[in-house]
């Protein structure tokens, strides 16, 4: 009797718990329940559960291993490498789910159609059981804060990517990857103002072949910070020639003078610190259709190039603000339009184009987002999008993208007060969320004021140029005021990188500081912020191990309230730094 109870439960067992996948490593498991797939992280030799999502009729489950290794033109690692495993279940509701595991997180991906009668995906349940969380509500252009421990209501609509913490130090960053142009983008949905979420795609135009990757990047707050998934599982490109893709500093006019790209005056300006500071690249804003004095965009364009600055120039993208906006619109919506005004750009010299103002994440707008990459990479154009969604590892797929917004940046301070006293808690927090995923055109590093001051020291703000990724890293500040600096400060940013061969993250938590370190060939840059109101010490006794000991650096620190600077060349590689309330330090180790 005894043995026969026994062989029920097992039955029982191996009909609920089909099949199990480790990770590579042994950190990460992948196991399925009936119609349930959990996945649980390994810490101090046990399981804790991450996370499980709801599948409607899951079988089979063959299994074969993946290696994903490429090279990136930027982002915070030049040679990209992963292993996992790749799992794949047939669908009740018809098409497969495809389940990756890697070392450093799980992916999932529904493949076939699933319904003739609703062109959206059907929604993803899911329950995620942490004790602390950085979420964002969500806006068409994902513009908001990631405070910890949001008051959640049932159905709220929140944006990826959502960080959360659970217990003995584990974290986990929810997003998406690997958007086609049949697909519509994903937000995810409080079901009950708690733990349970719904992740939903936004309404197709035409039925997807196969649905996003719904991404969650889990380990140590290092793992999940350094971690390449979003790219590992994104599409590898297609362009054969990229040698004209070059990453760099760009001058940008918006933020001390929101109309400043309708007057040459004011565009030479920036030229000129652009050649002074040897920053290859000046971006023409907004309103340079509507230039004042009889002169066009060419004369600055022509100015740039013979000051041996490369111009980029704005477009509206005229599908979301678009009355009242300001422009050049409609010129880029029609494929014919397109092709003519990118053509024209490459004619008259333009190095790449921002385009802004787009209307959310539909198939509309994922669709339009392709035919705009595909067609600059055809005129050699780099682009960088604003007033845009998040980065889903397009950067991978087509590294002419090399930045787009998606973050609430510091041209906030031309449009709120209260971004003032938030900035530095947020700046804390986006290392740890918003920029893990691509890179974030935040537009940081500004010593003076806009229409609403900074209350973060000088040292904070030249930290956020290494601690932010992005191809495109523009500056914010005025030319007097960059070009009033110290001469350090001033060589600092004639050098800075916008490509990086490798990241670390030091130290940190979220909204509280942050320490990362980045290498450029064979110097690193290493950068923190204190995102508090009182003072703090940071630690730095991981940095030999990191950089190689008996190194040298060069130090930007927090000086007392009567100097904006402490500057120490070349000394001795510190083993901790005193920052101010909302304070920063860059080390540039050699």
């Amino acid at each position: 009797m005894k043995t026969r109870n026994y062989l029920l439960l097992l039955l029982l067992f191996a009909t609920h718990s089909l099949s199990a996948q480790v990770s590579p490593n042994g950190r990460i498991k992948v196991e399925k329940f009936n119609d349930h797939i959990t996945v649980s992280y390994k810490q101090n030799g046990k399981w804790q559960e991450i996370y499980t999502a709801e599948f409607e009729g899951i079988n089979g489950g063959d299994t074969r291993n993946i290696k994903e290794d490429y090279t990136m033109l930027a982002g915070k690692r030049l040679h990209c490498t992963n292993k996992g495993k790749e799992s794949v279940y047939s669908l009740q509701s018809g098409g497969a789910l495809r389940i990756r595991v890697f070392n450093d997180g799980v992916a999932f991906q529904k493949v076939g159609r699933e319904s003739m009668n609703d062109k959206a995906e059907i929604p993803v349940p899911i329950t995620i059981p942490y004790y602390n969380s950085w979420m964002m509500n969500w806006t068409d252009g994902a513009e908001g804060f990631y405070p910890k421990n949001r008051q959640l209501k049932e159905s709220d609509r929140l944006s990826f990517p959502a960080l959360f913490e659970f217990p003995n130090n584990v974290f986990a960053l929810l997003t998406e990857a690997d958007i086609h142009h049949d697909n519509a983008a994903s937000s995810f949905y409080s079901l009950d103002g708690k733990k349970k979420f719904n992740i939903v795609t936004d309404q197709n135009g035409q039925f997807a072949q196969q649905s996003s990757w719904k991404v969650m990047i889990i380990g140590s707050l290092a793992d999940v910070v350094e971690s390449t998934l979003v790219t590992d599982v994104s599409s590898p490109s297609k362009l054969t020639d990229t040698s004209w893709i070059e990453p760099g500093v760009v001058s940008w006019v918006y933020w001390a003078y929101n109309h400043g790209s309708n007057d040459l005056n004011i565009i030479k300006k920036y030229v000129d610190m652009a050649a002074t500071l040897h920053l290859p690249y000046v971006l023409i804003d907004a309103e340079w259709d509507e230039m004042k004095d009889g002169k066009t965009v060419v004369d600055a364009v022509n100015y740039a190039k013979e000051k041996g600055v490369k111009p980029m120039i704005w477009y509206n993208s005229s599908v979301g603000w678009i009355n009242g906006a300001p422009g050049p619109k409609f010129r880029l919506n029609k494929p014919e339009d397109r092709e003519k005004e990118f053509a024209w750009c490459e004619q008259i010299g333009v190095a790449g184009v921002k385009i802004d103002f787009f209307s959310g994440e539909n198939n509309m707008n994922m669709a339009y987002c392709i035919d705009l990459m595909e067609c600059a990479a055809k005129h050699h154009l780099l682009v960088n999008f604003h007033g845009a969604t998040v980065p889903r590892g397009w950067q991978r797929t087509y590294p002419n993208l090399l930045s787009t917004e998606g973050v609430y940046g510091a041209e906030w301070y031309n449009n709120v007060g209260s971004f003032t006293d938030k900035a530095a808690c947020h700046n804390a927090t986006l290392p740890f969320t918003r920029n893990i995923i691509g890179p974030m055109d935040y537009t940081p590093c500004a010593f003076s004021d806009s229409q609403h001051p900074h209350i973060t020291t000088h040292a904070h703000e030249l930290a956020l140029t290494v601690l932010y990724e992005s191809g495109l890293q523009h500056l914010a500040d005025r030319p007097e005021s960059f070009l009033s600096q110290p001469q350090a400060v001033q060589d600092f940013l004639s050098k800075l990188p916008a490509v990086w061969g490798e990241t670390r993250l030091v130290s940190g938590y979220p909204g509280e500081s942050v320490v990362i370190a980045r290498r450029s060939g064979k110097t690193w840059y290493v950068a923190g912020i204190n995102g508090r109101e009182q003072e703090c010490e940071f630690d730095l006794s991981r940095l030999p191990a990191i950089v190689g000991k008996k190194r040298k650096a060069d130090c930007f620190l927090d000086a007392n309230e009567d100097r904006a600077w402490q500057l120490l060349p070349h000394t001795a590689l510190p083993v901790s730094v005193h920052c101010r309330a909302r304070g920063g330090f860059v080390l540039v180790v050699k």
